[in-house]
């Protein structure tokens, strides 16, 4: 069953492609199936930049379980940097 739930941000970064590294402006995130993960459903992320064309984007797709790992990873790392870094 698909949730059609799609959340749309936009960002600053770099993503790394096959033909090399590129701004980043936008992420996509949303629970679906899977294109390539071995796994009925995944949490996927795309983060992309729309002005560059199709190939400007890192798709990453995530059982549950790894992205809530993630997700408490990102928050944690955060936490613990220094104040003035961020």
């Amino acid at each position: 069953m698909c949730t059609y739930l799609t959340e749309k941000i936009e960002v600053t970064g770099s993503g790394k492609g096959s033909a090399g590294w590129f701004a980043l402006s936008d992420a996509t995130v949303y629970f679906d199936h899977p294109q390539h993960a071995q796994a009925e459903h995944t949490l996927n992320i795309d983060f992309l930049n729309p002005g560059k064309g199709p190939s400007a984007r890192v798709a990453v797709e995530l059982t549950a379980e790894s992205a809530r790992a993630l997700a408490r990873a990102i928050e944690a790392t955060l936490e613990a940097t220094p104040p003035g870094l961020i």
